[in-house]
Order: structure tokens, then C-alpha cells, then sequence
């Protein structure tokens, strides 16, 4: 399978995903389709790290974007107690509970993060760039 979006060498994306999760399992089907290599990681029993997490916040620039707002983990915790958090708490709980993180949840080699499925925004950010 083809690296893809700033993946160097023959390194796969690591994609973070739920196989009880419908919008995860479409977008391995449109990687898939596409030969985009991946590494597939149950976001349930191993989150994105701190680094991780902090990355994508950085290149999503709201750390709204990380939360799975549908998720019942998220609903346990409640809204108001997510938006009281600081960037740092809220971190902290997403790299506790993979279950708070939108998913699916992946960040390319340079560093561009994607979460939830958005095939206009995933080719855009993952098609292989032609030579200049």
C-alpha cells in the first residue's frame, strides 16, 4: 500500500478506531480503497497519547473538534464539565478515555490532524502529492 499526505517511507498512518463504530469503518473501507497503509489501534483500549493529543489540538486549533459529543462517555461527564476544563485537563481526560475522543482520530507525519470522516477533507489531507 502507497504512504500517503506527508508519510514518510513505508511507515503507515496510525489510525485510531472503534470497530463497533460505523464512520470508522467507512473510512478504513475509503483508506482502504485508495491503498493508504494504516495501523489500525482500538481507540478504546489504547487513546492517543498526551503528545498526540496535544498535536492535534495544535493543528485543529479547538480542542472542541477532539470530543465525541455523541459518545456516552462524554454525556457521563457532561457538557459543562468539558468546558470547564483547561486545555490541560481536558487532555488528560481524553488520553484517559479513548471513548470522549472523536473518532476516527489520526495525525499524518507532518502533523496535520483529522478527526470524525470527512472524505473531501481526508483527500485533500491525504492524497499523495504529485513531484514539482
Amino acid at each position: 500500500m502507497a504512504p500517503a499526505g506527508g508519510v514518510q517511507g513505508s511507515h503507515p498512518l496510525r489510525i485510531y478506531s472503534y470497530a463497533g463504530c460505523s464512520t470508522c469503518r467507512k473510512a478504513l473501507q475509503w483508506l482502504s480503497e485508495r491503498e493508504v497503509a494504516v495501523e489500525v489501534v482500538d481507540i478504546t483500549t489504547s487513546p492517543p497519547s498526551l503528545a498526540e493529543l496535544r498535536q492535534a489540538l495544535l493543528s485543529l486549533g479547538d480542542r472542541k473538534r477532539l470530543f465525541n459529543t455523541s459518545g456516552l462517555s462524554y454525556r457521563a461527564l457532561g457538557g459543562p464539565t468539558v468546558k470547564a476544563m483547561d486545555d490541560h485537563q481536558a487532555l488528560a481526560a481524553l488520553a484517559a478515555d479513548g471513548k470522549l475522543i472523536k473518532r476516527p482520530f489520526l495525525i499524518t507525519a507532518s502533523g496535520v490532524a483529522l478527526t470524525g470522516f470527512d472524505p473531501q477533507r481526508w483527500l485533500e489531507v491525504l492524497q499523495p502529492q504529485p513531484p514539482v
